[in-house]
């Protein structure tokens, strides 16, 4: 009998896929990118860790920000350190400050998209 805790069940790579709402191919992509490690089974299986769907999450919103595979690799050490250093920082504010231009385009556009609507609403 095994004794193993959800911390140490490793998950298979449709697992992984299903929970983060994303393709296995997708999955195979991150590993490529060096963004996830996989081990295999005595089966040649790719099993990875249980927080491999949070870690996939991450990776698809930081993809939908903008940004690349290269900078999100930057960013994995701080995910189990909990800790940035300055040249990492000094990154995620740039980008912050990349996507916040994005947000307030956004806004502006759909600002004047409502203005159009309402003055159109009186037409026929």
């Amino acid at each position: 009998m095994t004794t193993e805790t959800a911390a140490e069940r490793l998950v298979r790579i449709g697992e992984v896929a299903r929970g983060a709402g994303v393709s296995v191919r997708a999955v195979r992509y991150y590993e490529q990118q060096g963004l996830l490690t996989a081990e295999r089974s005595p089966s040649g299986q790719r099993l990875y860790r249980q927080d491999a769907v949070t870690l996939v999450r991450f990776f698809q919103q930081m993809y939908a920000a903008g940004l690349t595979s290269q900078r999100i690799l930057e960013l994995l050490p701080c995910w189990d350190s909990g800790h940035t250093d300055a040249e990492q920082r000094a990154m995620l504010r740039a980008e912050r400050d990349r996507i916040q231009a994005k947000v307030d385009n956004l806004q502006a556009a759909l600002d004047r998209l409502d203005e159009v609507i309402g003055s159109t609403d009186t037409h026929p």
